[in-house]
């Protein structure tokens, strides 16, 4: 596989709200989405959640999207950069994270009891050192025109040269056939502890 990542462009700071826009819109119908923030007046707090979760990939990992435009967007962590600690959290979100927490703060819960959830899956599978697809997005309007391939495959590529690895999860029935094209299998199908919301969990052998 050809390592062309100059076909993507790696998002700095002060992209991060724009492609927060677009997780946004391309998770709006996500079922673990959808039961972080399951009351319809607190949509609001989807667009900061994932601003969040964008601002810890690009100070702890890398982020690309597909151009400028932001058609999609993926972030990556690198092996042992990706756990959501506390502190972490803390540290991207600053005094905002405080306002937020008062506002939104059965959807800080939630994300922190699925977090712990899905970190317990990840290390059972992933103990080795391996690359993490943490978040993914094509904006809808952009959906089944090829954007998925052009985000992911110079990204894999990559990882193939290093020899590594690498794991995800996903809630979304529909993706899981698309991440077997690109070489992940299941390694774990469960439902995340008091929810009814499905989990797969995914890895891609390294190559060689």
């Amino acid at each position: 596989m050809v390592i062309d990542l100059d076909s993507l462009v790696r998002l700095s700071k002060v992209q991060i709200k724009p492609a927060a826009e677009t997780f946004a819109r391309a998770l709006q119908d996500d079922p673990l989405f959808n039961y972080f923030i399951s009351d319809p007046s607190e949509r609001k707090a989807l667009s900061y959640a994932l601003q969040l979760m964008t601002r810890f990939g690009v100070m702890y990992g890398e982020v690309y999207a597909t151009s400028p435009n932001l058609e999609a967007v993926a972030v990556w962590f690198p092996p042992e950069k990706a756990k959501m600690t506390l502190w972490k959290m803390i540290r991207i979100g600053g005094l905002s994270l405080v306002h937020f927490y008062f506002k939104f703060g059965k959807v800080i819960s939630r994300m922190m009891s699925y977090n712990e959830y899905a970190f317990k899956v990840h290390d059972r599978h992933a103990p080795f050192r391996h690359w993490y697809l943490f978040l993914t997005g094509v904006d809808p309007s952009f959906q089944g025109k090829g954007y998925a391939s052009r985000l992911l495959k110079p990204m894999l590529a990559r990882i193939d040269q290093e020899h590594f690895p690498c794991y995800l999860e996903t809630q979304n029935e529909e993706n899981v056939p698309v991440y077997k094209h690109f070489g992940f299998k299941v390694v774990e199908e469960d439902t995340i502890p008091g929810t009814g919301v499905n989990h797969w969990a995914m890895l891609r052998e390294k190559s060689g």
